[in-house]
C-alpha cells in the first residue's frame, strides 16, 4: 500500500524549473534514501511533499490519516522552553488524557450520586493512557536523547539558548519521539558524531514506518536505505536497493545510455550524409531519409555535468611552528577542558575530534583569537595567514559574485567567476542571491572565498556538510595536494582519515 502518490509534479524557482512532471510513489513501511547532486532540488522536494512550498503543478497525495513527520535544515524554537519540555512534546496528546484522567478524579471524589459513568470514564481515560505506555515517557525520551547527545546539553537548557547544530539535534529527538507514519529527513547527520550517527543508523533500521531521507553521508545511506531515489535532470528515477546498489546500476544506465547516444548520433550521420549526397540524384529515396530522421526519436545527451575543482595555495610561508597553546582552558562561562599545551608545526594537518557540545567549535574560534581563552594562552607563528571555514553562516542577499568580488576587489570578474565555475557554480547560480541557492551550492560558495583568500592555514569547521559526493571527492583531493597547515572538524572518518598527519581527541582533554 503506498503512503505517498505524486503524480506530474513540477516546481519552479524564479526563472528555474527545479523538476517537471515528476512522478512516484513511498510504500507503507518503505526505507528511502533521495540523492542527487548539489542543486538538484532535494531539499526543495521534501519542502513540498511536507506543505511547505506549492507546487505549480501536479498532485500529491498522502494517506488518510497518515501523520508525516519533517526534519528541515533550519528551524526556530520557541524562547523560554527547556528541553526535556520540547521532548515531552513529542506526547502532548497523552498528556492531555492525563489531565482528563485528573478531572475526572476529582469528580469523583467531590461526587454525591451514581459513580458508575465516572468510573467506566476513568478506566477508559486509563487503559489507553497504559496501552500508549504513558508511564514509561521519561525512558522513552532519555534512550533518544542520549542516543542523539541532547542529554549531554542539559535536560533544563532552555532550546533558544543552542546553537543551530544543537538545535537540528532536538528537533530530530522530538520527530523520532512522535514516531510518524512517514518521516522526511533533511540531513540528519549533520551535527551528530560518529557515536550518534551509528546510534541513529540502528534506530532508524529498526524503524517500522516509512522515511524519506536526504543526505550526502554515503555510509550512512547505505546502511538504512532499501530504496534510492535520484533526483537529476529535473526527472526522478526509482532503484531497488541500497546506495552501493544505486551506484552500480546508475554507472550501468549511465554507460547504456551513453552507448545509444553513440550509436544514434552514427545513423543520424549517415542518413544526414545520403541525404547530402543524394538530394537530386535519388531524390525519392532521400525523402525517405529525411521523414525517417523526422520520425527519430532524438536520444538526449548524457551529462552528468562539470566536475568540481577545487585548489589551495600557501601564499607566504610561515615559520616552523605555525600554533602554540599553553596551558589553554576553552570554553564560556565554564571551562569544557582541563589546561593542555598544543602545538602545530608547518604542514601538518589535525583533525579535532569527540561528541557534540565538547567543543570542537568553541577550541577552533579560540585558537583563531575569534573567543577569548578561559585560562592560558594561544599564538599565531610569524606570517601565520588562517582562513577560517565557519560551521554557521546565513544566508545573504548578495550574489555569490558580489560576495568574493568583495572580498578580493584586486580580482577581475572573470577571474572571480572562473573560480566559481571551478567549484561547479553555473552562471546562474552565481547571479542568484545566496540565500536562494541549495546548502551545497552555499558551501561551495564558501570553499571559493578560502581559494581566494590569501592563506597558509586552513582552519575548517565541518566544511562537508552539505557537500555532494563529487564536490567532496575534489574537496578531499585539493586537502591532501595542500602544502600548508590544516585544522580540521568533521565527523565523517572517511573523509580524513588517509591524509591527516595527527588527531586531537577532546574526550582526552574534558573536564
Amino acid at each position: 500500500m503506498s503512503m505517498l502518490n505524486v503524480e506530474q509534479l513540477t516546481h519552479t524557482y524564479g526563472d528555474k524549473k527545479i523538476f517537471q512532471n515528476i512522478q512516484f510513489r513511498l510504500l507503507r513501511g518503505e526505507h528511502a534514501g533521495l540523492v542527487g547532486s548539489n542543486g538538484a532540488g532535494k531539499s526543495t522536494l521534501l519542502r513540498v511533499l511536507a506543505g511547505q512550498l506549492l507546487p505549480d503543478a501536479g498532485k500529491i497525495e498522502w494517506l488518510p490519516q497518515a501523520r508525516l513527520g519533517y526534519l528541515e535544515q533550519h528551524a526556530d524554537l520557541q524562547a523560554g522552553m527547556t528541553i526535556m519540555d520540547y521532548l515531552r512534546g513529542a506526547f502532548a496528546h497523552l498528556y492531555e488524557l492525563e489531565r482528563a484522567l485528573h478531572q475526572v478524579a476529582e469528580q469523583m471524589a467531590a461526587a454525591d450520586a451514581d459513580l458508575e459513568p465516572l468510573l467506566t470514564r476513568y478506566g477508559e481515560l486509563q487503559s489507553r493512557l497504559e496501552h500508549a505506555d504513558f508511564y514509561g515517557i521519561d525512558a522513552k525520551i532519555e534512550e533518544v536523547a542520549a542516543g542523539l547527545g541532547i542529554l549531554e546539553l542539559g535536560k533544563d537548557r532552555e532550546v533558544d539558548t543552542l546553537s543551530g547544530g544543537q538545535r537540528t539535534k532536538l528537533l530530530l529527538g522530538k520527530l523520532l519521539l512522535e514516531e510518524p507514519h512517514v518521516l522526511l529527513l533533511d540531513e540528519p547527520t549533520n551535527y551528530l558524531d560518529d557515536v550518534h550517527i551509528e546510534w541513529l543508523t540502528g534506530y532508524l533500521k529498526r524503524y517500522e514506518q516509512a522515511y524519506l531521507v536526504v543526505s550526502h553521508d554515503e555510509a550512512f545511506l547505505n546502511e538504512i536505505t532499501t530504496t534510492i531515489f535520484h533526483l537529476e535532470h529535473q526527472t526522478i528515477k526509482r532503484y531497488a536497493g541500497n546506495y552501493a546498489a544505486f551506484l552500480k546500476s546508475y554507472e550501468l544506465n549511465r554507460l547504456q545510455w551513453q552507448d545509444a547516444y553513440e550509436r544514434q548520433q552514427k545513423e543520424i550521420g549517415r542518413l544526414e550524409s545520403f541525404i547530402q549526397k543524394n538530394r537530386n540524384r535519388k531524390a525519392k529515396q532521400a525523402k525517405s531519409r529525411e521523414k525517417a530522421l523526422e520520425r527519430m526519436e532524438r536520444i538526449e545527451k548524457p551529462s552528468s555535468g562539470s566536475r568540481p575543482r577545487y585548489s589551495f595555495h600557501v601564499h607566504v610561508e610561515p615559520v616552523n611552528r605555525v600554533m602554540e597553546a599553553k596551558q589553554l582552558q576553552f570554553g564560556y562561562a565554564e571551562p569544557l577542558s582541563v589546561p593542555v599545551n598544543l602545538q602545530m608545526k608547518r604542514g601538518e594537518k589535525v583533525a579535532v575530534v569527540g561528541y557534540n557540545g565538547i567543543g570542537k567549535s568553541t577550541m577552533l574560534k579560540t585558537m583563531l583569537g575569534l573567543l577569548p581563552p578561559l585560562c592560558g594562552t594561544v599564538q599565531l607563528g610569524e606570517r601565520v595567514k588562517p582562513a577560517y571555514f565557519a560551521q554557521e553562516q546565513l544566508p545573504l542577499d548578495e550574489t555569490a559574485l558580489e560576495r568574493l568580488w568583495s572580498l578580493r576587489p584586486d580580482k577581475t570578474q572573470k577571474e572571480i567567476r572562473q573560480t566559481l565555475g571551478m567549484a561547479g557554480l553555473t552562471e546562474k547560480h552565481i547571479r542568484q542571491p545566496l540565500s536562494s541557492l541549495s546548502g551545497g551550492e552555499q558551501a561551495k560558495v564558501r570553499l571559493c572565498e578560502l581559494m581566494l583568500t590569501d592563506s597558509n592555514l586552513l582552519v575548517l569547521d565541518e566544511p562537508t556538510n552539505h557537500l555532494d559526493v563529487r564536490a567532496k571527492e575534489a574537496f578531499k583531493e585539493a586537502l591532501k595536494a595542500y602544502k600548508g597547515t590544516i585544522l580540521l572538524v568533521s565527523h565523517e572518518p572517511e573523509f580524513y582519515e588517509d591524509w591527516i598527519t595527527q588527531v586531537w581527541r577532546l574526550q582526552d582533554w574534558s573536564k
